[in-house]
């Protein structure tokens, strides 16, 4: 007896379109990751050319817990599970 629950075969201009949107959400994704983090951590006004120790740290704190929040996220819309 035939299981009809085996995932359709996919061509291969559906793969590649799967992978543009891949591309584009990894894009879309780092760049709300870069402007929130600079929104937060650097001062509006430029006093050197190169991070401060706070600004780093900051940045390092925001990247950290943006990848948390993100992976979170996948993992309860990928387990179809409430939020805690």
């Amino acid at each position: 007896m035939a299981s009809n629950s085996a995932p359709p075969m996919l061509d291969k201009e559906q793969i590649m379109g799967m992978m543009e949107k891949e591309m584009e959400y990894r894009v879309e994704m780092f760049n709300k990751l870069t402007q929130t983090c600079f929104d937060k951590c650097i001062e509006k006004r430029h006093k050197e050319s190169e991070l401060n120790m706070g600004e780093n740290s900051c940045i390092d704190r925001c990247v950290s817990k943006y990848w948390q929040v993100t992976n979170l996220v996948g993992q309860l819309l990928g387990s179809n599970r409430p939020p805690m």
